[in-house]
């Protein structure tokens, strides 16, 4: 099917346009504590959320200084995978970092 629907009930072509709605995006946040080391959230940063040295650093210190920060902001299926992901290598790595996501 294509964008378009055409009607020729009375011979006369008509076009409606198909509203295409974006998808509800989501912010990835990390969580500052006592015992995750900065070199860890800025691994996790650079692995997980694919940031250069120079942003994740920036973030890490908002992490830092603000008790939160903004890892990235995507669609619902892309966080909650992130998330999952940070959880699962703070935890091998024994680190008490937490993440979450809320709506942008």
């Amino acid at each position: 099917m294509s964008i378009y629907e055409n009607d020729t009930e009375d011979g006369v072509s008509t076009e409606d346009r198909i509203q295409v709605t974006r998808p509800p995006m989501f912010k990835v946040l990390l969580h500052n504590d006592d015992y995750t080391t900065m070199e860890f959230v800025i691994m996790v940063l650079e692995t997980v959320f694919n940031k250069q040295i120079e942003t994740a650093s920036q973030i890490m210190m908002d992490v830092h200084k603000n008790g939160i920060g903004i890892a990235g902001i995507y669609t619902r299926d892309i966080a909650e995978t992130k998330v999952a992901l940070v959880h699962d290598l703070a935890r091998t790595n024994q680190h008490p970092l937490k993440c979450s996501m809320e709506q942008a």
